[in-house]
């Protein structure tokens, strides 16, 4: 199976301890109050480990998106 680019957007703004450890991921902060976060995930396992460090910080998840790559 190959990699899938996705955007997960969240709420809030992350700060850059987090930032630092999402490490392959692009973090940009948007104007409405969110941050996306955009990478690549090998398979849905390691998608869910990107939604359990967000519910382990109280991160509400808005969308998850698949995204072609450019």
């Amino acid at each position: 199976m190959s990699a899938h680019l996705v955007e997960v957007v969240v709420t809030g703004h992350l700060g850059p301890s987090l930032i630092t450890a999402l490490d392959g991921f692009v973090v940009l902060a948007r104007p409405d109050g969110t941050t996306s976060v955009t990478g690549f995930v090998e398979d849905q396992s390691e998608l869910r480990g990107l939604f359990g460090v967000f519910d382990d910080l109280n991160i509400e998840v808005v969308s998850v998106n698949r995204v072609a790559p450019a």
